[in-house]
């Protein structure tokens, strides 16, 4: 799972949490609230030096947070 990106988006039909990562075919976990989902997936990013993405129900991202090698930062 190394290097790919996880979401953790809303499931309307299912009526759930899941985080997932780019490319996955099936969530890796599901929760009942976005809080647990969200930590879980924080938690999995920051194991696999990775971007989490939280996205609101509507799809959106909400939130965009880095845990891996970022480049250092330039002037401007």
């Amino acid at each position: 799972m190394s290097g790919k990106n996880v979401h953790t988006t809303y499931s309307k039909s299912a009526g759930n949490w899941r985080n997932i990562s780019e490319g996955a075919n099936k969530p890796s976990k599901v929760f009942e609230t976005k809080a647990e989902a969200q930590a879980a997936g924080r938690q999995i990013a920051i194991n696999n030096k990775v971007e989490h993405l939280v996205h609101n129900q509507n799809g959106q991202i909400g939130q965009r947070n880095s845990y891996g090698h970022d480049p250092e930062s330039s002037e401007g």
